[in-house]
């Protein structure tokens, strides 16, 4: 992202630039598929700057989404730039437009930055707090997790009050509309645990490109987490990402027993806000570095 250029012409993203969306994504060999963009856009609003290539035709350069929870914050992300037109300067415009946006509502961004973004947002006024990484399990050492914790069950739709409940204070936010979107996208990854007629944790997860996401997990307990995750893993026999909070890395050497396997760190990072909102004691997974 450190480009510099002439300013090109912000265009609200839309149905339309769903190809070219996804032609970003797969630039970057990221994991979004055309469900993540669709959420994305009807849950949030996009921008991005169309431009001609070395061909002459003109095509989705660069993009970016805010996605709102509620009027508490919301997350920055989708910060993409296809390569033939990387050091333009698009990636900064449209992260300035998109803080803009926000400040005028006097909402917070927030993001969770790569390694190599993490310098560039610093610049641009974000503070880092804390930190996790993103693990995978490939498809080929998929394997029966053991069992170590207590049985969990689907989720119902009764089940979105104590949800919620206990997700709020934990990502700081109310963010119902993404968690039931998620649950209808893998719903053999929607499941809670219940116990004496508490509900003690929940994970979600969803189809991606080129793997299936884990997450959020929101549990009390390591083996509350393990319960859930381990129930999830046994009807997901392919690859697997997962975003583990680096507070909770007691939990890596039974992922690890998984198959689970590092694979970059993540820093969340704040814009305009005193600190990372919620109260990460019960946070284990994030939703991933797109949806926070």
């Amino acid at each position: 992202m450190a480009e510099r250029g002439a300013q090109a012409p912000i265009l609200p993203l839309g149905e339309a630039d769903l190809r070219g969306a996804l032609a970003l994504s797969a630039s970057a060999q990221w994991n979004q598929n055309e469900a993540d963009w669709r959420m994305l856009l009807a849950l949030g609003q996009g921008w991005g700057i169309r431009a001609a290539g070395s061909d002459g035709r003109e095509q989705l350069a660069a993009s970016t989404v805010v996605l709102p929870y509620g009027g508490a914050f919301a997350w920055v992300s989708m910060v993409l730039v296809l390569p033939e037109f990387q050091r333009r300067g698009y990636a900064r415009q449209l992260l300035r437009h998109a803080l803009g946006v926000l400040a005028a509502h006097g909402m917070p961004a927030l993001l969770d930055a790569t390694p190599a973004g993490k310098a560039v947002y610093l610049q641009e006024g974000f503070c880092e707090t804390w930190g996790f990484a993103r693990y995978r399990r490939e498809r080929s050492e998929a394997r029966p997790a053991q069992r170590r914790a207590p049985s969990t069950r689907a989720l119902r739709d009764s089940d979105w009050p104590a949800i919620d409940a206990i997700d709020t204070p934990a990502f700081g936010a109310s963010r119902l509309p993404l968690l039931r979107t998620l649950a209808r996208r893998l719903p053999q990854a929607a499941r809670v645990l219940e116990q004496g007629g508490r509900l003690r944790g929940f994970v979600l997860g969803r189809d991606g490109r080129e793997a299936s996401q884990i997450g959020p997990l929101v549990a009390d307990d390591d083996a509350a987490a393990m319960g859930l995750i381990g129930d999830v893993l046994r009807d997901l026999p392919g690859s697997v990402y997962l975003d583990l909070l680096d507070r909770r890395l007691a939990l890596l050497p039974w992922l690890q027993q998984q198959g689970f396997a590092f694979q970059r760190p993540f820093t969340r990072m704040v814009h305009a806000g005193p600190g990372a909102p919620g109260d990460n004691e019960a946070l284990i997974l994030v939703a991933g570095p797109e949806l926070g």
